[in-house]
């Protein structure tokens, strides 16, 4: 069950935050990133992330009661959870991007990577 209940969170947020990508990529941009104003690349790139989140989103939700196949989808989660944290803290540090809840999402999605290597470790052991 610890681990359906990783799989619902991450459906379930990243389904959120898809949404907005896709209908509304200036909100979190200027969210995440502080940026009023994005270029036209930005926001259709933004909205191809939203598609893909969108996807990630069905695959966790769709996955969290099948147990052959939560190995597979949390390795992917910890992947994405890893490479977001990165992506985003590389933004603030380096880059000076920072909005009002590009930390707040530095630090979830670090914890929803550690739950995850916490989730993988207890099929190992179990």
């Amino acid at each position: 069950m610890h681990r359906r209940h990783l799989l619902t969170v991450t459906a379930l947020s990243e389904g959120g935050i898809a949404v907005l990508l896709l209908l509304m990529p200036r909100v979190p941009i200027w969210l995440l990133l502080g940026l009023d104003q994005p270029s036209p690349e930005a926001l259709s790139v933004s909205r191809i992330a939203g598609a893909g989140l969108m996807a990630f989103s069905v695959a966790c939700w769709g996955g969290r009661d099948d147990h052959a196949a939560q190995s597979s989808l949390l390795l992917g989660v910890l992947i994405y959870d890893l490479a977001a944290t990165g992506i985003l803290a590389h933004a603030g540090w380096f880059v000076g991007l920072a909005g009002i809840l590009l930390w707040p999402a530095v630090l979830l999605h670090a914890a929803l990577a550690v739950w995850c290597g916490f989730s993988l470790r207890q099929d190992d052991e179990g």
